[in-house]
């Protein structure tokens, strides 16, 4: 006879173990004995899920800046519980925009950031790419629904974005970015934008409509103009 087996799964509330004692007593089975046979499941923490999705570079990221501290904290106290005695869940909040030269810690404090909101005890589905990547990754191609991708990607309720600016301009590029960022400032989406462009550079690049929703849905960070990939305190 073959034998199914099943990944392990964590039992909750009263109703399961309920049904589970049925079964069992409908079996002739003793609770206790099948109980005296299962090993402790091994632990998986919310940080544990965080940092193998992390690119290993970030994985030990920590922010820092009072602005990106501030703004995680904010994102918590607007987490909500689905249902009674759920965890609570990022749904909707406010945004940043995180703008320095190449190397200030921008993606650093990205990362870390969503490590800050993990550990607070929230949940939150979360999703990181460059702009580059993302207009590689929406861009039209055979087999792909992009319309449907585009829509995902929208809808994912923590979005970073890093090196907003640094994939070459288009009239594509800008309707693109419209159309994700104004559906992200329309239902309140958090969203993390590193970008290495002042405000006017931005505006050259996007578009007024773009800069514009950016300016209302973000709080503007700045970082200081030194690459710290380069610099080295002194010995």
């Amino acid at each position: 006879m073959r034998t199914r087996t099943r990944d392990p799964q964590t039992l909750g509330g009263a109703g399961t173990l309920d049904r589970m004692a049925r079964i069992l007593a409908a079996r002739n089975i003793d609770p206790a004995a099948v109980a005296a046979l299962v090993d402790e499941p091994e632990s998986f923490s919310p940080l544990d899920a965080l940092l193998t999705a992390m690119p290993p570079r970030y994985q030990g990221a920590v922010a820092d800046h009072p602005q990106v501290l501030a703004w995680a904290k904010d994102v918590a106290q607007q987490a909500v519980a689905p249902s009674l005695g759920a965890r609570r869940q990022v749904t909707t909040g406010p945004s940043l925009l995180m703008a320095g030269v190449v190397g200030a810690g921008k993606t650093h404090q990205a990362y870390g950031a969503v490590r800050q909101l993990v550990q607070t005890g929230v949940g939150v589905r979360w999703r990181a790419t460059t702009a580059a990547d993302l207009y590689a990754y929406l861009r039209p191609r055979p087999g792909v629904d992009s319309e449907r991708e585009l829509a995902d990607v929208s809808r994912c309720p923590l979005l970073i974005i890093d090196d907003l600016g640094a994939a070459k301009a288009s009239e594509w590029v800008e309707e693109v970015t419209y159309r994700l960022i104004n559906r992200r400032y329309n239902h309140m989406l958090p969203t993390l934008i590193t970008t290495n462009l002042a405000i006017k550079d931005l505006r050259a690049y996007l578009g007024d409509r773009v800069t514009s929703r950016l300016a209302q849905m973000t709080t503007r960070v700045e970082f200081e103009p030194v690459d710290r990939r380069r610099h080295r305190p002194a010995a």
